[in-house]
């Protein structure tokens, strides 16, 4: 049986939220997937595909993990018991990995930041990155060297075209 090419790499894996700007304004060095404790009408907002991480970042307070200012909305259908919708969440993380990234976002320059919310098996997960802050003059070099990357694509891919023909 072929495979589909179409198909996501974790079949399981349901992208609810993603934050495209971290990887623009930040530096990632290191990559944590988390669980999340949440209340049953914001994992019903979470299956509606509703959520941002755009302000959302990381705090360690006294040997746990928060997550801050993500913007999950209220469930529509939500009574009384409906929750706050940028409450901080408490992230579900081994005591090892905690105390690195508390040592390591103490140093100079790093933060801990959101990068993607999703469900995988039915779980909702975050993905978590340490990070460190790129300057304007990095953004652009960065920009110039993904542009250079494609343009060499280019070439290579029209090459091969006119060789074939």
């Amino acid at each position: 049986m072929a495979k589909d090419k179409g198909k996501d790499k974790d079949p399981g894996r349901k992208l609810v939220a993603q934050h495209k700007k971290a990887r623009h304004d930040y530096l990632i060095l290191d990559t944590y997937e988390c669980g999340l404790v949440l209340s049953g009408t914001e994992v019903k907002s979470l299956r509606q595909g509703r959520a941002s991480l755009v302000d959302g970042f990381i705090q360690i307070d006294r040997g746990e993990a928060w997550l801050h200012n993500v913007h999950i909305p209220e469930y529509a259908q939500g009574t009384w018991t409906n929750h706050s919708a940028r409450r901080k969440r408490k992230l579900l993380m081994h005591r090892v990995e905690i105390d690195k990234l508390e040592a390591k976002s103490q140093e100079s320059g790093h933060t801990i930041v959101p990068l993607a919310l999703y469900f995988k098996n039915g779980r909702a997960k975050v993905e978590i990155a340490l990070a460190k802050g790129k300057k304007e003059y990095d953004k652009r070099q960065t920009l110039r060297e993904q542009q250079d990357r494609r343009e060499t694509d280019r070439a290579i891919s029209a090459a091969r075209r006119r060789q074939r023909a």
